[in-house]
């Protein structure tokens, strides 16, 4: 957004300065030669008219008229003012419509990366701090424009709107430092879990406990399906589970720890979880799963032979191998997790489910 700004911010300094020496016809001339300079330059660097500068160069040519036919500036002085009323509008069209032209523009530049849901609520709560922003800035334009000095109407119009932007970034910055510190403090006994598109490229990282909040970060996870014949492993979630307990679940299942490989975590959730250390997995699967509380990146693989050792703990009660048409029967009557279910007719759709020897 502020990219965007820049370019009807050179023409104003201009002005100032030119007006300062030569007096306003002179600056206004040389305002809109730079003007349409900014935009032949943006046209042929990017071989499109840039809508912003175009639409501020007309403003220029306007508002610079009406200046120098009736000899005064003040047309020229509400220029940022009208420029801050289509920021308003763009900002309104994003907020109050199903339009939205300032997220397709961000998507521009940050090509590749998504944004989580919590990331969405915090760009729609700094949206509307900017929609209030500019209006308090418009406002201050034109009681600068019709009742300061030009010096006074000069720094309001061309810094006081960055000024103000870069205080919030800079409050908003020390606030997640400081929220970031606290996780710290915290994250000693708690496990980081990697973030990442869904690709499965890493974006950063974040504590196990975030990922679960609702925040729907994305994070990656593994699945691994031991077939012998006719039957598959399952392993029954514990009781105290916070997740689906007491239900019936893939023979692995467990998350990538921040920096660790998704061969690293599945042989490391294989042998904790189901004492199961000599298999060759094969890749079967890649999916997003998203429940109330996360939004996993789901790696499956399976496995056609293995000796599984179950011991009850905290996480699992017991696993025993079932046979298809047990599974069958008992689809869609709350002895799965649904995710095992939803993978179930994955791997069954794309005939998965056979032991190869």
């Amino acid at each position: 957004m502020i990219k965007k700004l820049i370019p009807g911010l050179l023409p104003l300094l201009v002005f100032i300065l030119a007006d300062e020496f030569w007096g306003m016809k002179v600056g206004l001339a040389v305002a809109v030669s730079i003007g349409l300079i900014e935009l032949a330059v943006t046209y042929f660097r990017e071989k499109k008219l840039e809508r912003f500068v175009l639409l501020d160069t007309l403003l220029l040519l306007l508002l610079s008229g009406l200046s120098y036919l009736f000899d005064n500036d003040i047309f020229f002085k509400v220029k940022p003012a009208m420029i801050d009323l289509v920021l308003v509008a763009m900002i309104s069209l994003s907020l109050f419509t199903r339009i939205d032209p300032l997220g397709t523009m961000s998507q521009r530049y940050l090509k590749g990366i998504q944004l989580d849901g919590n990331q969405k609520e915090l760009f729609r709560k700094n949206m509307w701090v900017m929609f209030w922003m500019v209006w308090v800035h418009t406002g201050l334009v034109l009681y600068s424009a019709f009742f300061l000095n030009k010096e006074i109407w000069a720094f309001i119009s061309s810094f006081l709107l960055f000024i103000m932007m870069g205080i919030y970034v800079g409050y908003q910055f020390l606030r997640q430092r400081i929220k970031a510190g606290k996780q710290l403090h915290y994250s000693d006994q708690e496990e980081w879990l990697p973030m990442v598109d869904e690709e499965g490229r890493i974006l950063g990282k974040a504590l196990r406990s975030y990922c679960h909040n609702g925040s729907k970060t994305l994070h990656p996870v593994i699945h691994l399906h031991l077939l012998s014949e006719s039957a598959l492993f399952l392993q029954k979630r514990a009781l105290t589970k916070l997740v689906q307990p007491g239900k019936w679940d893939t023979a692995v299942g467990g998350h990538l720890a921040y920096g660790e490989t998704v061969e690293e975590a599945l042989k490391r959730e294989a042998s904790e979880e189901i004492g199961l250390n000599d298999f060759e997995p094969l890749p079967a699967l890649r999916y997003r799963w998203n429940t109330e509380i996360e939004s996993e990146l789901v790696y499956c693989f399976i496995a056609y032979r293995g000796k599984p050792n179950v011991l009850s703990s905290e996480e699992i009660t017991e696993g025993k191998f079932w046979k298809f048409d047990e599974i069958e029967k008992n689809l869609g009557k709350s002895v799965f997790t649904p995710n095992f279910e939803h993978e179930y007719q994955l791997l069954k759709k794309n005939g998965l489910l056979h032991p190869k020897r």
